[in-house]
């Protein structure tokens, strides 16, 4: 199957291209190893998935990849929450991103420091940086982090729409107002490895306390301005206030719900009080009757993802701003399909006056300053 046209071919969209050509573009985070987990028939099989071959039902493959652009990305062992077993998940999920990296070594390499970023763009190839999405796959077992990062692990998600034993989710009631003192723990042992610590999907109040922990500058993966979108997942304005300080990237993400806030509110009959699908929830049925009731789900589009950028970017200086898609296979914003449309955003930018100094450090830049400033803290 042929690749989707791209956009028109204006000037904005070949000065996109050129500049992917010379500065390193890097997604701060995708879905794929647990999307190849649930494929009806892969079932976990990396060669029966055929990540070489473009999946139209989906949005992530090495074709679009390679027509995206992309240098690096950073690719997540999600693990569920709540589930009975969540380091040998974790631990299936890395060996799956593993077996991704042998059966594709032409296209990825390891991506295990800022350095590898350089070299992949250098070979035309993509580093691959591994990352736990939910700390519960350290059992509570601060020593397990130093496993994770043997293997080649280099970020961690805190948490998942779920509280653990440790860290209040955004998205669930929270039991220990913020982090605990074994999860302020945690943190530091990451600063110690060289680790970086991801605030995505954790609860404003843990944001502030990493903040207040931290010795390196800590990412959100995926997640955007609450002050346009009020999904809990997002950053509100008083931690945006501190980013800058601690050195911190805000990487924006693709989340149709995350994004626009008539997407967020036309969803919220299918969601619990804290904006996530409750358990057991036939979400199919749930949607007809939303459907039936409000009419189709409003979309979420490139402008309106670009808005976050914009505000972002103003809130917090261009240095702090990142893209973490968060590519899943589920719903995605028109002109943000799959991977292979990142040149159209950086196109967009362009048309909103953003320099080319800046989009180098919205594409990979920032994230990179962040690689190197925990490489240097560790140890």
């Amino acid at each position: 199957m042929a690749l989707a046209s791209p956009p028109v071919q204006d000037n904005a969209y070949a000065a996109a291209l050129a500049l992917l050509e010379r500065a390193p573009l890097i997604d701060g985070h995708n879905d794929l190893p647990y999307v190849i987990r649930l494929h009806r028939e892969a079932k976990g099989d990396v060669g029966a998935y055929g990540l070489d071959k473009v999946h139209a039902e989906t949005d992530t493959d090495i074709p679009r990849m390679q027509n995206g652009k992309l240098a690096g990305q950073f690719f997540a062992a999600y693990v569920p929450p709540n589930h009975p077993k969540p380091a040998g998940f974790a631990l299936a999920q890395i060996a799956l991103m593993r077996e991704v990296m042998d059966k594709h070594a032409k296209v990825f390499r390891p991506g295990l420091a800022a350095a590898d970023v350089e070299a992949a763009k250098a070979d035309g190839k993509i580093a691959l940086f591994m990352t736990i999405e939910n700390g519960s796959a350290i059992d509570n077992e601060l020593d397990a982090l130093d496993a994770y990062y043997a293997l080649g692990v280099r970020l961690m998600t805190l948490c998942h729409n779920g509280t653990h034993d440790w860290c209040d989710s955004a998205t669930d009631a929270p039991r220990h107002n913020g982090l605990t003192a074994f999860g302020k723990d945690v943190i530091r042992r990451m600063n110690r490895l060289g680790m970086v610590v991801d605030l995505a999907h954790v609860s404003h109040k843990v944001m502030h306390d990493v903040l207040d922990v931290s010795s390196t500058p800590v990412v959100w993966s995926h997640s955007n301005a609450f002050t346009l979108c009020d999904h809990p997942r997002n950053v509100p304005d008083d931690v945006l206030d501190r980013v800058a300080g601690s050195g911190g990237v805000v990487m924006a993400t693709f989340v149709p719900d995350f994004i626009s806030q008539a997407s967020r509110d036309w969803h919220r009959p299918a969601k619990d009080r804290y904006g996530k699908t409750p358990d057991g929830l036939d979400y199919k049925k749930a949607e007809a009757e939303i459907v039936a009731k409000s009419g189709p789900r409003p979309k979420a589009t490139l402008a309106q993802y670009c808005d976050h950028l914009d505000y972002l970017a103003k809130r917090i200086g261009h240095d702090h701003v990142g893209i973490g898609s968060d590519f899943f296979g589920g719903a995605v914003p028109e002109g943000l399909e799959d991977t292979s449309t990142f040149p159209g955003l950086i196109a967009e930018l362009i048309r909103r006056g953003w320099s080319e100094e800046n989009l180098e450090k919205l594409a990979g830049g920032n994230t990179l300053r962040v690689l190197r400033a925990v490489e240097q803290k560790s140890g």
